[in-house]
């Protein structure tokens, strides 16, 4: 029953989530990437007003909802300015990515797990891997992989997210069994951000106003969703 649900929840938030984000990046700069996966409390709170005996979405929250889902909206399609659409599959692919996160944690806050939270994020892990590689060889990927091609920059991107992003992820899987839901998804709050600045300072990539705009509402909207309406909210959750 552990290893079912740790499959589920690793192929949920490591094949569908952290894949369909990689998949995409080749398409879509990376500040709106990160816009776009900003959406993830959004789904969490659907979802959970969904499912049998969850708790539906306060007047603040429902707001919130419409909100960032303008945003997304006003982020994906063409502008009065005829700016630069985003590539259509790869801003379908992070919708995708977000809801398959928002399902994977939603579903590991209830499952039955072991009682270490590194036995479990790592069977998690082992999960997710394992369904990446026998993906990789189905779509021939190992074809197109050239050793000699890699860059040392490339080389320390890797260690750095195996090592730093393993060591978050142990920290959000453990958050999610022990915090309250609008509290774990605050992270959305900083990436985004970071993610704006950095594209534009290392990467170069332009920010218009729109994208200022759009971010302004799936920002704001996360902070209605996520703000508590009542002191007590987090115990009863």
């Amino acid at each position: 029953m552990e290893w079912r649900n740790a499959a589920i929840i690793g192929t949920f938030l490591l094949v569908g989530g952290n894949g369909g984000v990689v998949w995409a990046e080749q398409f879509v700069p990376s500040a709106l990437t990160a816009l776009l996966v900003a959406t993830v409390p959004l789904w969490m709170v659907l979802m959970d007003a969904l499912r049998p005996g969850g708790q539906r979405p306060r007047f603040m929250a429902a707001n919130g909802i419409i909100i960032g889902f303008g945003g997304v909206i006003l982020l994906i399609g063409s502008s009065a300015n005829h700016e630069s659409p985003i590539n259509a599959y790869g801003a379908a692919a992070l919708v995708l990515a977000s809801l398959f996160w928002a399902t994977g944690s939603l579903y590991g806050r209830y499952a039955e797990l072991p009682l270490s939270p590194l036995l479990g994020t790592g069977m998690e892990m082992l999960s997710g891997g394992v369904v990446l590689l026998i993906l990789a060889c189905a779509l021939g990927e190992w074809g197109g992989f050239d050793h000699t091609a890699v860059s040392l920059r490339s080389a320390l991107a890797l260690i750095y997210l195996t090592v730093i992003g393993s060591g978050a992820f142990v920290a959000y899987v453990w958050l999610l069994r022990v915090a309250p839901t609008p509290l774990v998804a605050t992270y959305a709050y900083v990436n985004p951000l970071v993610a704006v600045l950095l594209g534009y300072f290392w990467a170069h990539e332009p920010i218009t106003p729109r994208t200022l705009f759009a971010a302004t509402l799936i920002l704001g909207s996360v902070m209605l969703v996520s703000t508590p309406g009542h002191p007590d909210e987090s115990v009863r959750r």
